[in-house]
């Protein structure tokens, strides 16, 4: 409760500290960017000399899409720049600020809400990812990204933008972020098999206590301090299943304990204990998952 109470505090004082930016103008304006050319797309280059590089904790009311070259953060003066993809979205309540050297370059995409919903087949999950959440690329990585955004700079700096052109290579850079998360989760599997298993170890805990309600994607998220999405794409790579998935075979597998080894417990009592608030959903969630009812399945037991 205390720990709650903590967690409250300091992100109501990031809120009441946080600037909102509503559209691309006024934030281009105050981080020293170009002027953009659209309401829903707006592409181009970081200039660092002309730019602002301390700022405190702000947030955008649009989607970010940013590509930084050895970026430099002076508050961790020990760290190697890094060379990675950020994500900024609507969702995402609270930027701590930044505070970096002069020396990166790099380039940006921002979309509008607006773009996003009426696109929405082209766009994967980690669009929603966090801050924490980055994407390292390798040079052969950069140069890939690098030949496509001069592409998209050709096709929006013309007077007559050609909106299907620049979607299909906005297309192109989303299937290239995709491409290169499989890698680095591929490169790097001790880190994110720890994902997996503090995942399935939440799973356990989750069940090793009463339960009120059925556990969900975002309650493991946020045990481990993770966006929902960028769990879910961790565990879709490394058990070729869903985290939804793992989380309905695990209430399964605990329902059929309950079935097995509590026979006085009757179908309604096994639902509440698993979390279901209402008896009829968990039989027809067991009915959909095992091919039986769970008094067909214990019939079967006796059997």
């Amino acid at each position: 409760m205390v720990r709650e109470s903590v967690i409250c505090i300091i992100v109501n004082y990031y809120i009441c500290k946080m600037i909102m930016f509503k559209d691309f103008k006024t934030y281009n304006e105050y981080i020293g960017l170009s002027k953009p050319l659209d309401n829903d797309i707006d592409v181009g280059y970081y200039n660092p000399p002309n730019m602002l590089l301390k700022s405190g904790p702000v947030a955008v009311d649009f989607y970010r899409i940013s590509f930084k070259i050895n970026l430099k953060n002076k508050n961790t003066p020990e760290v190697k720049p890094i060379t990675a993809v950020f994500f900024n979205s609507p969702e995402m309540i609270v930027n701590e600020g930044w505070d970096v050297e002069p020396t990166y370059k790099g380039m940006y995409l921002q979309l509008s809400k607006k773009f996003i919903e009426e696109n929405r087949f082209l766009f994967k999950t980690y669009l929603d990812y966090g801050q924490h959440e980055a994407l390292y690329l390798t040079d052969e990585e950069v140069q890939e990204i690098g030949d496509v955004f001069k592409l998209m700079m050709k096709y929006y700096e013309t007077e007559k933008r050609n909106f299907n052109v620049l979607l299909s290579y906005v297309n192109v850079l989303i299937s290239l972020v995709e491409a290169f998360y499989k890698r680095q989760f591929s490169t790097d599997p001790k880190q994110y098999n720890r994902v997996v298993t503090d995942f399935q170890q939440s799973l356990v805990e989750y069940y090793n206590q009463p339960v009120r309600q059925l556990p969900n994607v975002q309650y493991f998220a946020d045990k481990l301090g993770l966006t929902a999405n960028y769990l879910g794409d961790i565990i879709k790579h490394f058990t070729q299943k869903s985290a939804l998935e793992n989380i309905h075979e695990f209430v399964i597998k605990k329902a059929k304990e309950l079935l097995m080894e509590n026979e006085k417990l009757n179908t309604t009592e096994v639902a509440y204990e698993l979390g279901f608030e209402y008896p009829n959903y968990f039989s027809k969630f067991f009915k959909k998952q095992v091919g039986l009812s769970p008094k067909e399945y214990r019939k079967e037991l006796i059997k």
